[in-house]
């Protein structure tokens, strides 16, 4: 595309809407974090997130960030149950999608109230972990249990850094080498507001 030809738009002068709209729609696929955390009345919660990548693989560090979400009880918005949960136990999971849970994923992504499970909800299994008290979603092919390490705040935005603690991969997917299936286990991709499947994978010659 020559450049010559490109719109140019000043992000200063932009609404948050607008830059919304070309960032989500432009940084694609974006894999989805489906994140398990816990309340302190002990209530599970569950929703996805797809602002969502790996910070780094050593020390492991996965990063999401989790902005405002709509209330329940009116049209404001408020701090998502995900992040006050989160910032509350300094835990939680990060749960990957396939392409066989995306109603699940869907259903969880709705307004409830932080009164209700979602896992309930969507009709999934919470799994126990082994090093925070928040479980995984046991229908979920990969799980990361994860600590908080730190959390920085852009505007309303919040970019969640948690520190792996515990991996779980379910057998039928696993490769040697320490590698998953992604043919096997299809892993889900969020567009703007669309969904993608992993339907043609390719390598490209290795110099």
């Amino acid at each position: 595309m020559p450049n010559d030809k490109a719109l140019r738009f000043e992000a200063e002068k932009l609404q948050k809407k607008e830059m919304y709209k070309l960032m989500s729609g432009s940084v694609v696929p974006r894999p989805i974090a489906w994140v398990s955390s816990k309340s302190r009345k002990g209530i599970l919660n569950l929703a996805p997130f797809s602002f969502f990548t790996v910070a780094s693989p050593e020390p492991p560090i996965l990063a999401i960030s989790i902005g405002q979400g709509p209330s329940v009880e009116s049209r404001d918005t408020k701090t998502k149950d995900t992040l006050a949960n989160i910032l509350a136990s300094e835990e939680f999971v990060i749960n990957v999608v396939p392409e066989s849970l995306a109603n699940a994923m869907h259903e969880s992504s709705k307004p409830y109230h932080e009164e209700e499970d979602e896992f309930k909800r969507a009709g999934l299994t919470p799994q126990k972990s082994m090093s925070v008290e928040v479980p995984s979603v046991l229908e979920s092919p990969v799980a990361f249990e994860c600590k908080l390490e730190q959390t920085i705040q852009f505007g309303e935005n919040h970019m969640v850094f948690g520190r792996v603690k515990q991996v779980h991969v379910q057998e039928d997917i696993y490769l040697e080498g320490y590698k998953t299936d992604i043919n096997q286990w299809k892993p889900l991709a969020r567009l703007a507001v669309d969904y993608a499947s992993l339907s043609n994978p390719f390598t490209l010659p290795k110099e």
